[in-house]
């Protein structure tokens, strides 16, 4: 259909609002509370309109088009309005831009200049700092505007939404707490709620109101300090394909060899790629499968990968933890390896080593505090830090990753398969997955490496994969909200599915709540893609073909399956509520 904006005719779809007609058409109207993956809310009513025969502006966001739909953005009255409306909400919220994970660059920051607002129209209503912390994540209520962002996606990953976009009911482990001038957000002192610690809420608040716990001064002091320890870096599948947005870089650049460079300027001794341990998983994983379908043991087999997905599965569906793979996952293989066999080998004790993960993922700080995740009595990994965090600690240390050259990653843990890096996109375990069981199944390679019909970020995927005369039943989704629909299939026909990979944010780890913002749709395949391209322009994309890999088995577990067992795979358990800090449920 057409319509017709501040006199310009444009083209728009049946269903869209003016917020996504505009958008398509390249005309900006401000919004702060709208995010493409979220219910539409009209909270912040920064993108109030004015339509023609209508008498009072209306918000874009959610405002459906109808043809020939006459729009005026920009008319001075309308002007006023947001102002206020802005000078409102910065009244909400306390700024401490220089400490923000947005770094300067976000919405509310770039409209208070926009409109010339004035910071002090009225009086900020929470100015200290009021926080509350579970697991990993920290809200500081302070500078929490009340978008209900946050509320919302917690909804999806812990919870349920039901309703209509104008009377939304949501049910997570964020609650809406009070109305009106005492509204709160808050974790649910509900025993039954808990956090998964996806960070979801984080890259969806507009504010900066919510982070995760970093240890980036701990360790660039650590960098300083040189005491007598071993110091090295690891990196996540995902994270060469979506650090570069903090340095202005377009989504999906492939920064393998910039990263390297980087990290190794910063002072570590050893830098480190996971998807060695990446293709190392695939292989003990592909191995279980194999067994479990061949052997009659319990099926569905669920991946392991994702900390956020294990949460779920050991806080709210325990029952469900047999069908998890013992494999541990790709960050957690590594810093075993690299504290047993690799330490073994250079002859350094391994309490002298410390380990720093970088990952795309808050969960992923849980991940390595684990209890069953010990080795020898230690973490596996002694800091993660997410990706922008990483970006944060170059940045501190003056190293732009725009300009910096190439390094290649330390030999035995920096060489890999391209099977390795597309962990990193979801469905990319399942395909690397399945061109490893097809050889061990088959003695043979898939002619056909590219396995498409599992790619792509669409949050439910169902696949048949056949191998000889093996069938597998695959399911593949991403988000929680997708997630909990493959486990009602399962309630309704146990035998639904043979395998099934989860990851619990949308996309996959390219959508991980330690990723630079802001993230969207167009921003995750862009990501994803370059996770692709890096896979098919290796010539090695067998995980079993990786000579690394082959290594470590030859060379340090010589067949051993028991000592492969005790450092390669871990344990689930159902696990308790967080605890909660706070003044929030007594604490």
């Amino acid at each position: 259909m057409k319509i017709i904006i501040n006199g310009k005719e444009v083209e728009a779809v049946d269903g869209q609002s003016v917020l996504e007609a505009a958008k398509t058409a390249g005309i900006e109207i401000p919004a702060l509370c709208y995010h493409p993956d979220l219910c539409v809310k009209a909270n912040c009513r920064l993108c109030l309109v004015s339509i023609e025969g209508t008498a009072a502006p209306v918000t874009a966001c959610s405002t459906k088009v109808y043809d020939g739909m006459k729009v005026t953005t920009e008319s001075e009255a309308i002007m006023a309005l947001r102002k206020t409306n802005l000078e409102l909400i910065l009244g909400e919220h306390r700024r401490n831009c220089p400490q923000c994970i947005w770094q300067g660059k976000c919405a509310l920051l770039k409209y208070a200049v926009q409109f010339k607002a004035n910071l002090a129209a009225n009086p900020l209503r929470k100015p200290e700092p009021d926080i509350v912390k579970f697991g990993p994540i920290i809200l500081d209520r302070s500078k929490c505007i009340e978008c209900r962002n946050c509320v919302d996606m917690c909804a999806r990953q812990t919870g349920s939404r039901r309703g209509t976009d104008k009377e939304m009911k949501v049910d997570g482990f964020l609650e809406i707490e009070d109305r009106g001038k005492d509204i709160k957000i808050n974790p649910s002192c509900d025993q039954k709620k808990d956090c998964i610690y996806c960070g979801q809420c984080i890259v969806h608040c507009p504010v900066g109101a919510l982070d995760s716990e970093s240890p980036v001064e701990e360790i660039d002091e650590l960098l300083k300090e040189r005491k007598d320890q071993t110091l090295i870096i690891q990196f996540a599948p995902s994270i060469r394909t979506c650090i570069g947005e903090a340095f202005g870089i377009e989504p999906g650049t492939n920064l393998t060899g910039e990263l390297v460079a980087g990290m190794k300027k910063l002072g570590f001794d050893k830098v480190f790629d996971v998807n060695m341990a990446a293709d190392l998983t695939t292989v003990e994983e592909a191995k279980e499968l194999v067994w479990r379908v061949t052997e009659d043991k319990p099926l569905p087999m669920f991946t392991s990968c994702c900390p956020g997905w294990m949460r779920y599965l050991e806080f709210y569906r325990p029952e469900m933890i047999p069908n998890i793979t013992t494999v541990k996952s790709p960050q957690n293989m590594l810093g075993s390896l690299i504290k047993t066999y690799w330490a073994q080998k250079n002859g350094i004790d391994p309490k002298n080593i410390k380990v720093v993960s970088v990952m795309p993922c808050t969960a992923k700080k849980y991940d390595v505090d684990k209890p069953e995740e010990k080795i020898n009595g230690m973490n596996p990994i002694d800091y993660v830090l997410t990706t922008r965090e990483l970006a944060r600690l170059l940045q501190k240390n003056k190293i732009d990753l725009k300009t910096i050259g190439k390094e290649l990653a330390d030999d035995p843990f920096g060489v890999y398969t391209g099977a390795g890096t597309i962990f990193g996109a979801t469905g990319g375990v399942t395909e690397a997955a399945t061109r490893t069981a097809y050889w061990l199944i088959t003695g043979k390679n898939l002619e056909k490496v590219e396995c498409e019909n599992v790619r792509g970020i669409a949050g439910l995927k169902k696949a048949t994969v056949t191998i000889n005369d093996v069938t597998l039943k695959v399911g593949i989704a991403n988000g929680m909200e997708n997630a909990k629909i493959i486990l009602d299939d399962l309630a309704k026909d146990p035998k639904a599915y043979d395998y099934i990979e989860i990851m619990a944010c949308p996309g996959g780890c390219i959508g991980g709540g330690g990723n630079p913002l802001p993230v969207n749709d167009d921003i995750r395949r862009k990501r994803a893609a370059g996770l692709y391209a890096d896979d098919s322009s290796k010539e090695m994309r067998f995980a079993h073909e990786s000579p690394a890999v082959k290594e470590v088995y030859d060379e340090y577990f010589k067949g051993d399956e028991h000592k492969i067992h005790e450092i390669l795979h871990t344990k689930y358990n159902q696990k308790p509520k967080s605890e909660i800090t706070g003044n929030r449920c007594g604490v």
